[in-house]
């Protein structure tokens, strides 16, 4: 199952830093210019009403990750805005209400990974 499939469109100056940081903050194609500048902006093409479940993979490009959690607003923000803080730290809990957890990745393959036309997406095993 499919909870999210998106391509990104383009890639703010800033997120190699917050890549570096293990964030990773997506937002749809017209975001204002200061959150594009640390963002990767996208085009959603599918989204379920449903929360992916601990455990979905996300997906970018070649780089795949495990959800460890998901926080109670965030993916109300993803249906309305295209909008998700991922935090690649692990963590079980969500430490913002806002924000998707998942397994710790290397940034520099991630980096590698995300360049415009490249897929996104979040999906059950």
């Amino acid at each position: 199952m499919h909870y999210y499939r998106t391509v990104i469109s383009e890639v703010g100056p800033e997120v190699q830093d917050l890549l570096e940081g293990g964030v990773l903050i997506l937002y749809a194609d017209g975001a204002p210019p200061e959150l594009a500048e640390v963002s990767v902006l996208h085009r959603v093409e599918a989204a379920e009403q449903r929360a992916p479940r601990v455990g979905a993979q996300l997906r970018i490009g070649e780089v795949s990750s495990f959800v460890t959690a998901v926080g109670p607003t965030a993916w109300n923000k993803v249906s309305e805005l295209g909008h998700v803080v991922i935090n690649f730290n692990g963590s079980p809990a969500a430490e913002r209400p806002g924000e998707i957890c998942t397994q710790p990745v290397d940034p520099a393959a991630l980096l590698a990974c995300i360049r415009s036309g490249a897929v996104i997406e979040i999906v059950d095993q």
